[in-house]
């Protein structure tokens, strides 16, 4: 889950969606969106091992390389 901090860049956006495009083509991004009151949005990984692999993709996250959301990772046990 990322949420926007105080004085979001905008610009950011543009190659957050290549980075969710890169995880789509590498078969690991499963949903992605954002919020309907902008505040953020979430996406969900499929296929990864564990916790630590899931943190170290989305610290590669350009709104995480640039501090621009905070980040959030929950492991989620869907049936």
């Amino acid at each position: 889950m990322l949420m926007r901090r105080p004085g979001f860049d905008e610009a950011l956006i543009a190659p957050h969606a290549a980075f969710l495009d890169a995880l789509r083509a590498q078969g690991l991004l499963e949903l992605s969106g954002g919020f309907a009151d902008r505040r953020g949005g979430a996406y969900l990984l499929r296929g990864i091992a564990s916790l630590e692999e899931a943190e170290a993709i989305v610290a590669r996250d350009p709104l995480a390389v640039h501090g621009a959301s905070d980040i959030t990772v929950h492991e989620w046990l869907a049936r």
